[in-house]
């Protein structure tokens, strides 16, 4: 066969298996070229691991924070990290963990896209440019763990069809996936009930899922957070953003045009019938969820952003073209094309975040640092260092107003600094143009230290504070008279 007719053939089942193991490994490049992965909330979770691990041991810790076990749709790193900490150190252990969700959520695609159909194409090969969407991104890394399981579930729920032993099996599993982050567990059940309604659309296809029932009961047993769900201000503008920023990473049009390039394409396999519903009604599902659900469930965040880049990627699953070779091999530009670009975002952000780390040199253990971190409106991208001063906390046991810390919701507890001593009051979006004044800034009243990181400087800085040292995009202030009572 002539080379222009291998193209234009159709690859046989198993062919392309190779190339999806082969792109999913590869999908961990960003954090093998970063030491500090640039992840937004990545250094939260790092210390609030730090606490839950160590806090028995430090007397600093104890004094600054608390920290109370439960079971919880949540907990998916924080599990995991911990045997892995008895071989290597936090720092490494949470890299390890950011390291390997890209390429578990890649084969989770495959093995997805295997069960349905026994056969690896254009589908998976699409679908791989939501490896690096705005939640891997975020570094949501309990929702990253349990979205990989819960596709690795439905592989298994698929290929188990007709065997009576699938039910009773699945109610552990259910239970495993929702530990990982209940948004999974969610995904989990909107894709064994689309499956089953595909085949049955009758009021079989609601019980089938009943399996995976059993997490409803933590709400009855206690595991009910404070706060009731909420849309936020502003919802309507809320759900246009995010759904603009369905694929966000650098390059904002390009962003643009690849999300509604797979919109459009879901569109024209529905209206040609070129779609699989065994995955395409979880797909819908998803979709139309993102825009009905509130921001704020179960004491989390974004849950309907979420429901954004999962329902694309499995919208790109549920595409049942039989494509050409030539096709398949170009449809992973697009992946490659974002794995490339986070790559070289990461190794130039992973060095500025070093060199801002150099701040705490010579700070003693157990330091009150108060951060404030300011992340430019104008810019597309995420900034990786809004919540750099978890390292503090890791390195110096430090007091630190950085910390997902909700109460009633949160595990963790902070020992003072007033109500607005943890995040988001940290952080400022900036827009160009406008001065920044901090000399009013509430936390700084509460700690010896003040870093400040961000592009634009501040015009004032809190009373009693000195600028002792500076980098180009931060600078560390020390206390120097004490702070003035407050009234």
């Amino acid at each position: 066969m002539s080379a222009r007719g291998w193209l234009r053939a159709e690859p046989n089942p198993t062919e392309f298996l190779w190339v999806g193991l082969f792109l999913a490994l590869l999908s961990a490049l960003p954090v093998l070229v970063a030491t500090y992965p640039q992840m937004v909330d990545y250094p939260a979770h790092l210390a609030r691991m730090h606490i839950m691990l160590t806090r028995d041991s430090s007397p600093f810790l104890q004094e600054y924070y608390g920290f109370s076990w439960r079971w919880m749709g949540n907990l998916g790193a924080d599990i995991l990290v911990w045997p892995l900490t008895w071989f290597v150190s936090l720092e490494t252990a949470g890299r390890i963990m950011a390291g390997i969700i890209p390429p578990l959520t890649a084969m989770s695609i495959l093995a997805a896209e295997w069960a349905v159909r026994r056969r690896i194409g254009m589908a998976s090969m699409l679908a791989f440019a939501f490896v690096w969407s705005p939640s891997a991104i975020l570094g949501f890394l309990n929702f990253g763990l349990a979205q990989a399981a819960a596709l690795f579930a439905f592989a298994l729920w698929v290929m188990l069809d007709g065997k009576p032993w699938r039910a009773p099996l699945f109610v552990p599993i259910g239970i495993f996936v929702w530990l990982g982050h209940v948004s999974g567990w969610g995904i989990l059940g909107i894709l064994v009930f689309g499956y089953e309604w595909s085949k049955d659309k009758s009021w079989r296809a609601f019980l089938a899922p009943w399996p995976l029932f059993f997490p409803f009961l933590s709400l009855i047993l206690g595991d009910n957070p404070g706060k009731p769900p909420s849309y936020g201000p502003a919802p309507q503008l809320y759900k246009w953003a995010i759904w603009k920023q369905a694929m966000r990473g650098t390059f904002q049009w390009v962003d643009y045009a690849m999300t509604i390039a797979v919109v459009v394409l879901m569109a024209v396999s529905l209206f040609f019938r070129k779609w699989d519903g065994k995955l395409g009604w979880a797909a819908i599902m998803m979709l139309v969820s993102s825009l009905v659900l509130p921001r704020h469930i179960f004491g989390g965040d974004l849950v309907d952003a979420r429901m954004i880049s999962a329902g694309l990627m499995v919208g790109c699953l549920c595409l049942s073209w039989r494509a050409p070779r030539w096709v398949i091999l170009l449809v992973p530009a697009v992946f490659l094309f974002r794995l490339g670009y986070t790559t070289v975002d990461w190794h130039r952000d992973s060095r500025e975040t070093a060199e801002a780390l150099t701040a705490l040199e010579g700070l003693p253990q157990g330091a009150k640092v108060a951060s404030y971190v300011v992340t430019e409106r104008s810019e597309w991208g995420f900034n990786g260092k809004e919540h750099i001063c978890g390292y503090a906390v890791v390195r110096l046991d430090a007091f630190t107003n950085c910390n997902f810390a909700l109460p009633g919701i949160h595990m963790m507890t902070i020992n003072g600094g007033g109500p607005f001593f943890r995040d988001p009051f940290h952080r400022l979006n900036h827009r160009t143009g406008r001065k920044i004044d901090i000399s009013d800034y509430s936390p700084a009243l509460f700690t010896d230290y003040l870093w400040y990181v961000g592009q634009t400087w501040p015009v004032k800085i809190p009373e009693g504070y000195v600028v002792e040292r500076s980098g180009r995009t931060w600078f560390l202030a020390r206390r120097v008279a004490p702070a003035k009572p407050q009234p």
